[in-house]
């Protein structure tokens, strides 16, 4: 049946000839018939057979929840501030445990791209990390999220930057400068990149930006550049030739004199490199696989994360953790926090709500993210965050979710 969008100003719903979109995977199915094939199969595809692209998703669904009830928990339904989240220590506030990943190339989904993700990061009270391979200047997208906080004074929404190191080590420490110079308040490092997977669907594709977009933030304006460069008609290619498959632990430490900026380090699946960025003195660690799109059969995050829990906080109580990864449903959210995590971030659900409908799209998928992790809460028997741990896990040994 052909699909119609109609927006309703009162509910904001996108809504189709089969009803209001109810969860991500509508989206998802909207936003795959909306998209070009190429497109798509870019934001959707893993590496090789995708074993760990199912898996970090099914790894929740194998995790059960133990509620229990005659809790009063009403508290949900009477502050709207009841899942509100501290990070980076306290300097950041969110309206509820999710922020919002770094996904590149925003302007393939909509033309306003990441423009229109930073508007509703605003609308939502929460983080936006804006990707090195955005289709839109940093500092174009640091503009619009301040023209928005103006009109929304009640967030206090932040952005971060999701930074690759490259070999021109001038080039990078200039985008670390224009990202601070801008506002954004922490630097997120991707640490499991050294080369691209094997993302079979772009290869098939011969993946190549739309002739009007190219990769912004990477055009060096005081170098001449090729096209191609930019248009990424081989993402791979590019970096092999630009990022840096020599970085080590010490290069934190050289990030760390060239910012003030608060640093995570995100793509830590084991515990030991989890342990080398403490060592490392960074301000936090994101357990990612990268969506799965580095890497195939790598170990789901959720199995990950116990361990690194674990061992972490058994050297430093107070180092962020957050984790990325088949996070499709707010028991998702509930299911990582129980485990130790501080928050979650999101990437392709936000990409599906951007395709089917701009900013509004972005802001409803976050919005039944929050109402599904406020009642799983309230289900649960959760008042509060701080009593969302591992009671509410039908599990008897956390570090065996695979085997469930």
């Amino acid at each position: 049946m052909k699909k119609q969008a109609l927006l309703s100003q009162n509910t904001l719903s996108y809504q189709t000839t089969n009803g209001v979109l109810l969860s991500i995977d509508d989206y998802h199915q909207v936003a795959k018939k909306k998209l070009p094939k190429m497109v798509y199969d870019y934001y959707r595809s893993g590496a090789d057979d995708e074993i760990t692209l199912n898996e970090n998703e099914n790894a929740y669904r194998r995790i059960k929840l133990k509620p229990s009830v005659f809790v009063d928990v009403s508290i949900h339904e009477t502050d709207e501030n009841s899942c509100k989240t501290h990070v980076l220590h306290g300097k950041s506030e969110i309206s509820f445990p999710v922020i919002i990943a770094p996904t590149a190339m925003q302007r393939m989904a909509t033309d306003l791209g990441e423009k229109a993700t930073a508007r509703a990061a605003v609308r939502a009270n929460t983080i936006m990390i804006l990707s090195t391979l955005a289709t839109t200047k940093l500092e174009d997208v640091a503009i619009e999220h301040k023209k928005a906080l103006t009109e929304h004074p009640g967030s206090i929404s932040q952005l971060w930057y999701q930074l690759y190191i490259l070999k021109d080590r001038e080039f990078t420490k200039n985008l670390v400068q224009r990202a601070e110079q801008s506002g954004y308040k922490a630097i997120v490092v991707t640490v499991d990149a050294p080369r691209l997977g094997n993302r079979e669907a772009d290869r098939r594709n011969t993946f190549r930006l739309p002739e009007n977009m190219q990769m912004e933030n990477l055009l060096d304006p005081l170098k001449e550049v090729k096209n191609t460069d930019t248009k990424v008609s081989a993402l791979n290619d590019y970096f092999v030739r630009q990022v840096d498959a020599s970085l080590t632990w010490k290069d934190i430490t050289w990030l760390r004199s060239i910012t003030k900026l608060p640093i995570i380090v995100k793509g830590i699946i084991k515990k030991e490199d989890a342990l080398l960025a403490i060592r490392a003195n960074v301000d936090g660690i994101v357990v990612s696989n990268h969506g799965a799109r580095q890497l195939d059969t790598t170990i789901s995050t959720i199995e990950s994360l116990p361990e690194i829990v674990q061992a972490v906080r058994s050297i430093d109580k107070n180092i962020e953790i957050y984790i990325d990864g088949g996070i499709r449903r707010g028991t998702d959210v509930l299911k990582a926090l129980a485990f130790g995590a501080n928050a979650v971030f999101v990437g392709r659900p936000i990409i599906w709500g951007l395709t089917v409908n701009g900013e509004e799209g972005v802001l409803n998928v976050l919005n039944i993210l929050k109402k599904e992790f406020k009642l799983a809460m309230m289900l649960c028997g959760c008042p509060t965050l701080d009593d969302v741990n591992e009671s509410i896990l039908a599990i008897n040994n956390k570090h065996t979710i695979s085997k469930l």
